[in-house]
């Protein structure tokens, strides 16, 4: 299938850079809002065609599928854009700024006789699979605690008075939409919904959370996931049993997962050897999906973005976190 692109930042670079591993996408077209910027990623990365007017790319023939690394308040607009032209989209984390966007553009894919996938990367690496399989070893769950704080590289701006996007509520940045997102897939990938959520933001004057704890609960256990954009975290993540324990480097790329015996502290390594660019994972299972009409893994790729982002967008609503975006929908 012929690829375009929005966006131009590393994350972009990246997939295309998977996408070629894959060689199931090819990059016809990248789209840039500056005709420079457009012309100078085209060239770095052999795209045969620039667009910097997205209804272009949207009505382009050349074009089946677009891959959107754009500002999260811009993905909505975006997404029902190229739906309605029948281009099938891959949307990056988080998908969208709240539910009825996300229902709203499930609705125009299926009207349109296309798919929509939320890029998740360690949801579909093969580390993720050896995770789910592990915790056959370790008896019944007791607790979860996943980290991941980052210190961002752009907080420094931010703190000189400047308003990068992930620090701004009108494009729907923060901590728990940017990185939290990734231990909530996780959790809610091998445990599924929670019976309750509650957040603790640490809010900067923007209104966003710089960082923060949530707090999952499931029937017999409770999950732990703090993230943070302003702060960095050099401990490990685990998920603990009656009979054992496990631990993970950190949420994403899941990387090492050793399994501790309580009684024997006998450690053994689950991990299993996978591309450092883990991105060719998601590729290969959205592209299967698509050329396959697999409509059973589809709808659980539907389902598993949904409760990610009812989890964030009651987390948000817990702690006062408002994006421009909700105050457009009101």
């Amino acid at each position: 299938m012929n690829l375009g692109t929005i966006g131009t930042s590393w994350i972009t670079e990246s997939f295309i850079e998977a996408s070629k591993d894959s060689k199931l996408l090819n990059l016809t077209a990248i789209y840039s809002r500056n005709e420079e910027t457009a012309r100078a990623f085209a060239t770095k990365h052999n795209a045969p065609k620039f667009f910097t007017n997205i209804e272009e790319l949207a009505t382009s023939p050349d074009i089946d599928v677009v891959y959107i690394a754009s500002p999260n308040s811009l993905h909505y607009e975006q997404t029902i854009l190229l739906l309605k032209n029948n281009k099938h989209v891959i949307c990056e984390k988080p998908i969208f700024s709240t539910i009825n966007e996300l229902d709203h553009a499930f609705k125009v894919a299926e009207e349109n006789g296309v798919y929509l996938f939320e890029a998740i990367r360690n949801f579909h690496s093969p580390n993720f699979t050896a995770l789910k399989e592990g915790l056959e070893k370790i008896g019944k769950i007791r607790s979860a605690n996943l980290h991941y704080l980052q210190y961002s590289s752009k907080y420094d701006a931010f703190l000189r008075g400047e308003n990068p996007n992930v620090f701004s509520p009108e494009f729907s940045g923060g901590a728990l939409v940017d990185l939290g997102v990734y231990p909530i897939y996780v959790v809610i990938g091998l445990f599924g919904k929670p019976t309750s959520v509650n957040y603790s933001p640490v809010k900067l004057r923007t209104g966003i959370d710089g960082s923060g704890t949530l707090v999952l609960n499931y029937e017999n256990f409770t999950c732990s996931i703090q993230c943070s954009k302003v702060s960095q975290s050099y401990i490990e993540s685990e998920i603990t049993g009656e009979i054992g324990t496990l631990v993970i480097d950190k949420p994403s790329p899941i990387s090492k997962i050793t399994l501790i015996n309580h009684k024997s502290k006998q450690r053994e390594s689950l991990e299993v050897n996978q591309v450092s660019n883990d991105m060719l994972y998601e590729i290969q299972n959205i592209t299967s999906i698509i050329k396959e009409s697999n409509q059973t893994e589809y709808k659980k790729l539907k389902e598993l973005s949904k409760l990610v982002l009812t989890v964030t967008e009651t987390a948000r609503k817990q702690g006062g976190i408002v994006f421009g975006v909700e105050n457009k929908e009101n």
